[in-house]
C-alpha cells in the first residue's frame, strides 16, 4: 500500500508581486491623465485654503501694528450659525474668557459670495478682519487700520 504523500508548502518568494502595468491612452490627442501640477503649485490649493491664506495676510498686517494681537485666535469656518435675522454675518468676535483665548471668525461661503473676484475678496476679508479686531479692542476701525475703508 503506498502511503500518501504530503502536500509540497506554499510556494513563497521574497520579492513582491509584480504590479499590474496599467496602460493609460491618449484618448482623443489629449495626452496622459492625472495631477496637472505638484502640490505646491497654486493651481491645487483648494478655495478654503486660499481663503485661510487671505485671513493669514490680513492678520499678519495687523500684527505689526497690534503686537497684543498675537493672544487672538483666528478662526474661518465656513458659515455662521443659525442666522436670526435678514442679514448674514461676514464675522464674528468673542472676547477672551478665564481659559480661552480672545477669537475673531471669518465665515468663508457669506464672503466669497459677496465678492466676485480674489481682489474683491481679500478686500472683503481684511475689511471683516479689521471690524471684528477694533469690536475686541474697543476701537474705530479706522483706529485700527488707517486704510480701512480707502482701498
Amino acid at each position: 500500500m503506498d502511503s500518501p504523500v504530503p502536500p509540497s508548502p506554499p510556494h513563497r518568494s521574497t520579492e513582491p508581486p509584480a504590479e499590474p502595468r496599467v496602460r493609460r491612452r491618449d484618448r482623443h490627442g489629449r495626452g496622459m491623465r492625472g495631477p496637472v501640477a505638484p502640490p505646491q503649485v497654486p493651481l491645487s490649493t483648494s478655495r478654503a485654503d486660499t481663503f485661510r491664506d487671505l485671513v493669514l495676510d490680513s492678520v499678519e498686517r495687523l500684527e505689526r501694528r497690534w503686537p497684543q494681537l498675537a493672544d487672538v485666535e483666528f478662526l474661518v469656518m465656513e458659515v455662521p450659525p443659525a442666522v436670526s435675522g435678514e442679514t448674514v454675518p461676514l464675522g464674528g468676535s468673542v472676547p477672551a474668557e478665564k481659559n480661552e483665548p480672545a477669537r475673531v471668525v471669518v465665515y468663508r461661503r457669506p464672503v466669497e459670495i459677496r465678492s466676485k473676484n480674489r481682489d474683491e475678496r481679500a478686500l472683503l476679508v481684511h475689511e471683516v478682519v479689521v471690524e471684528q479686531v477694533a469690536e475686541l479692542l474697543g476701537l474705530s476701525p479706522e483706529s485700527v487700520d488707517p486704510r480701512y475703508g480707502q482701498d
